[in-house]
């Protein structure tokens, strides 16, 4: 009896033991978990381009890996995707936790910024790096929440406070933040309807000759998600390459949808709105370019564009734009048509807020993007 009590006391023992041997193993996996993601140029020494996504509305997570892998499969190019995520939980991307970016120190050898994120508050130490990016005046590109990318509380000790979207303090150029700055315009408002009426991409009558408007017609570029308003005319030598014109919804609003039942065939333009406003005239550039400089920084190129959703990225003209802006943005010849087919089985989802439940369910890892 003695014995067979022993042999169980062993047993038990063992098991301990071999439960907390395993417990490191199990927290190095989460501590090593992938938390972004590189796609491989073609040769060495192929441009570096660093994506930042983090928005709570319109997919960034999803678009911005597909148009990684356009430009690294179709154009050669190394691109590096960073996501939103709770330090807490490494490579479980969370769109609405608002203060991480893992891998921003990647900016520290990229050759182009592509931002889409929306009211982040990052810890100074991930904003020292897009900071030491931009002085440097290097290539950025916006896109459409990126107009509002960050947002720090009034009583936030961080350095990076004038980043804030309507930045008012005492930094004068930094007036109405990052936004303003840096991209040419903040947060302004919804000009069309949101989930009602479209932007149908119209190519600037200065800008017929663009090389960002290779292999685009008007209407090429379209996109369920509605025309932001902007003040006009944009600052300093910005130059509108396209205006949105809203179109209305022919069908019946659909939540089921990927465009809430509008169509790129929609042809109703909308007269006033409520507000006794003629959306289409004057119509507001959706895609500029403009150039930017920090105070004591260099002078960079930006092509910031309010088009770029996830599921505006389904459109063939608008991933040119897209594509296109990179290409000039990096000073490098725009293609006469650039490939941009999908890569992969790229699916989608609508735009709309979702609330923290729905992440912790998804458990949307970054690996998934691969």
């Amino acid at each position: 009896m003695k014995n067979l009590v022993y042999v169980l006391l062993c047993a038990v023992l063992m098991a301990c033991s071999g439960q907390k041997a395993m417990t490191p193993n199990a927290e190095q996996v989460t501590e090593n978990a992938t938390q972004w993601l590189t796609f491989e140029g073609k040769k060495k020494t192929s441009k570096h381009i660093v994506f930042i996504t983090g928005d709570e509305e319109y997919r960034s997570e999803e678009a911005m890996a597909q148009l990684a892998k356009i430009l690294s499969k179709r154009h050669g190019f190394k691109c590096t995707v960073l996501f939103a995520q709770d330090p807490e939980k490494p490579g479980i991307i969370n769109a609405n936790y608002s203060y991480n970016i893992p891998g921003l120190e990647t900016l520290t050898d990229a050759d182009m910024m592509v931002i889409f994120t929306r009211f982040r508050a990052l810890p100074d130490k991930q904003m020292q790096h897009i900071d030491n990016y931009l002085r440097k005046g290097k290539p950025v590109m916006g896109i459409r929440t990126a107009t509002h990318a960050f947002n720090f509380d009034k009583d936030s000790d961080s350095q990076f406070t004038h980043y804030s979207n309507g930045y008012q303090g005492e930094k004068t150029a930094w007036k109405d933040g990052f936004g303003r700055l840096v991209l040419g315009e903040k947060w302004i408002s919804h000009h069309g309807s949101h989930k009602h009426q479209s932007t149908r991409g119209i190519i600037a009558p200065t800008a017929m000759n663009h090389d960002i408007t290779n292999g685009i017609s008007d209407g090429d570029v379209w996109g369920p998600t509605d025309v932001y308003g902007v003040r006009l005319p944009l600052p300093g030598d910005s130059q509108p390459i396209l205006l949105g014109q809203v179109v209305n919804r022919k069908g019946e609003f659909d939540p089921a949808d990927i465009f809430y039942g509008m169509k790129p065939t929609d042809a109703e333009l909308p007269g006033t709105n409520d507000q006794g406003v003629d959306v289409n005239n004057p119509m507001m550039p959706i895609a500029w370019t403009k150039s930017y400089q920090l105070p004591e920084g260099k002078k960079g190129k930006v092509f910031t564009s309010t088009v770029g959703a996830a599921n505006d990225l389904l459109i063939e003209g608008t991933r040119r734009l897209l594509v296109n802006g990179v290409y000039w943005a990096l000073e490098l010849p725009v293609p006469s048509k650039a490939n941009v087919t999908l890569v992969g089985d790229y699916q989608p989802t609508t735009y709309e807020f979702r609330n923290e439940a729905y992440w912790q369910n998804k458990q949307l890892k970054v690996e998934d993007f691969k």
